[in-house]
């Protein structure tokens, strides 16, 4: 998974579970990742489906059905200095995905083993920059 700045929100403030979804969404719409219809679905996920997935990370994406209005594979990442209450989870990074077809489940193993670490997790929280965020998540 090639991730660039392009693709991180850095050091947002605290904002509620909803309008972090929200964004995510957002982002990956203005990436041309999705279409709008899309983040209605990544927030009806959240209804059913629990998308924390430990380690004060969730992984926002939409249901079986909105698969329809993604465009093209790819992921944003957001990055909450301040832990955010996702159902009751502590949760600094939320990585929404788009995925087409068997990417989908190809990019959530990859984010599962990339930040299976509690460590690697806490340096990327408390990374300095975009670019440390970028070299500690890729290696």
């Amino acid at each position: 998974m090639n991730i660039d700045k392009d693709i991180l929100y850095f050091d947002l403030p605290k904002m509620k579970k909803k309008e972090a979804i929200k964004l995510a969404g957002e982002k990956l719409l203005e990436h041309g990742l999705i279409d709008p219809e899309y983040i209605d679905s990544m927030l009806e996920k959240e209804k059913t489906d629990q998308t924390y997935i430990g380690n004060k990370v969730a992984i926002p994406h939409g249901t079986l059905e909105g698969k329809k209005y993604v465009k093209k594979s790819g992921i944003v990442i957001l990055h909450f200095r301040d832990s955010i209450d996702y159902s009751g989870n502590d949760v600094n990074v939320i990585i929404g995905i788009a995925g087409l077809d068997g990417d989908h489940l190809e990019i959530l193993s990859e984010i599962a083993i990339k930040l299976s670490s509690e460590e690697k997790v806490n340096n990327l929280i408390n990374a300095g920059s975009p670019e440390e965020f970028i070299d500690i998540f890729k290696n």
